[in-house]
């Protein structure tokens, strides 16, 4: 699709809503009245479309935005990376607290997201083309919203964000999913989410904020 195409994509298939949580930020989400809520595999493949994890505000970005408007020193005139952006509100959140954002999804149309999302919030995001994964670090604070959901996922990217703690503060949200590294991580702020049983299995997500250390002798 080309830019155009994807934008009025997204347009098409989402409706702008705020989620409670995070009331300072509007997005563009799926719903249960949007076609791309009830989109079936054959549906998404005929479109060339990933599944659309950007058109959720997922409980480890939710957690990341709250925590910067909360604790605006954190990321005021800091670079900072959103990796794995999805939809982009930690990134869009750390743009409307002063930082310099760059966002990163290897999905097209999330990267699509992002730029119709920062735009509707009237915030400037620099996406990242393609898999950042192995470039060396150009932030201040990298930040990642529920990236260790698969074991292939977490042995991509661990290594590389481990690394950028030479240089960076690494934040990892995590809300209880499976392949989370139980070493090298220290907990810093917890919250608790309410969460839609269309995507998960309970009501309720505690995420855990965790910034990402070296790991001893490693």
């Amino acid at each position: 699709m080309t830019p155009e195409e994807t934008d009025a994509f997204i347009l098409a298939n989402t409706v702008i809503g705020v989620d409670v949580f995070v009331p300072e930020i509007s997005l563009h989400l799926a719903t249960e009245i949007t076609p791309i809520w009830r989109a079936s595999e054959a549906w998404l493949n005929e479109r060339n479309v990933e599944p659309p994890f950007w058109a959720f505000a997922w409980p480890g970005g939710l957690a990341l935005a709250r925590h910067i408007f909360d604790h605006p020193g954190l990321v005021a005139g800091k670079r900072v990376l959103d990796f794995a952006a999805g939809g982009g509100i930690a990134a869009i959140a750390c743009a409307m607290m002063g930082a310099q954002v760059e966002a990163a999804d290897i999905d097209p149309i999330a990267q699509a997201a992002i730029r119709v999302n920062a735009r509707l919030n009237g915030v400037e995001v620099a996406v990242a083309p393609g898999d950042v994964v192995g470039l060396a670090g150009r932030w201040d604070i990298v930040m990642c919203g529920d990236v260790c959901y698969e074991a292939p996922m977490t042995g991509h990217i661990m290594p590389w964000l481990t690394r950028l703690t030479d240089t960076a503060e690494v934040w990892i949200a995590d809300p209880g999913r499976s392949y989370l590294p139980t070493r090298g991580l220290e907990p810093f702020a917890s919250y608790h989410i309410a969460t839609t049983l269309e995507l998960e299995d309970r009501p309720f997500r505690d995420v855990g904020l965790y910034r990402l250390f070296p790991l001893a002798g490693g």
